[in-house]
């Protein structure tokens, strides 16, 4: 399995609310590093960073991590990362199975989870898998910036229906916290780049739109893990404290 999986993580220093925060120190380390390293933990294949920026590339290598330069720009992560994927396929003369879309921002991630999403795969057969978890907590509901899964239960994971920032499904029960974390086979991946921008993808903000928009099928694991994702100060002040521990 190892052999069939490869795991990039797109990074870019010029995020709008929080530049350069992939080089962000927590806890002594560059967060970038945080990921990688979990993601090394979790052994179920190599693990890349795609950026288009030289000093990630620099910094990655210092910790003894794979860096694939890309191009600087890019409209989304996805692009970045198949991007890189092409040019490590080329390198290696193999082609990958499955790709996982790793996001650089999230340093406390647990590395089983990342275990569970190809468990995800191997049982549901969908074109991508990803994962989330069951909250209660209405605040959380409110929140845009709170990503949440409307899913159907199938016997061993969720089938991905819609995924929205506003507060649902209706009524104050527990809901399906997404967690940004995306498997994809190998095809779905090229064929999900290729797709034009969708309606609700631009409506919601949300990439993933698109694929469901185009038909393409997304399953989801239930994982105990709620990592934080780094997308603010305060976030990242947050992240210092939970890994200074």
């Amino acid at each position: 399995m190892p052999n069939d999986l490869a795991i990039i993580i797109p990074a870019r220093l010029g995020a709008s609310r929080l530049p350069n925060k992939p080089l962000a120190d927590i806890a002594g380390t560059p967060m970038i590093i945080h990921v990688a390293q979990r993601a090394k933990n979790a052994s179920i294949g190599p693990v890349f960073i795609a950026t288009g920026d030289s000093e990630i590339v620099n910094v990655a290598r210092d910790y003894g991590f794979k860096a694939i330069l890309t191009q600087q720009k890019h409209e989304t992560g996805s692009d970045r990362v198949f991007e890189a994927l092409c040019i490590i396929e080329q390198e290696r003369q193999q082609k990958y199975k499955y790709v996982m879309n790793l996001q650089g921002d999230l340093p406390n991630v647990n590395s089983d989870s990342l275990k569970i999403a190809l468990e995800a795969m191997i049982l549901s057969k969908a074109d991508i898998t990803t994962l989330a978890n069951l909250v209660n907590d209405i605040t959380e509901k409110n929140n845009e910036n709170v990503v949440k899964l409307i899913a159907a239960a199938r016997a061993e994971y969720l089938q991905a229906l819609y995924f929205t920032r506003a507060a649902a499904p209706h009524g104050n029960a527990e809901f399906y916290k997404h967690i940004g974390i995306y498997l994809y086979k190998r095809d779905a991946l090229e064929k999900f780049i290729k797709l034009p921008t969708s309606k609700l993808e631009q409506q919601e903000r949300l990439e993933q739109l698109r694929a469901l928009e185009a038909g393409m099928t997304i399953a989801a694991k239930l994982v105990l893990d709620d990592p934080i994702s780094v997308d603010t100060a305060e976030d990242l002040e947050q992240a210092r404290k939970l890994l200074a521990k």
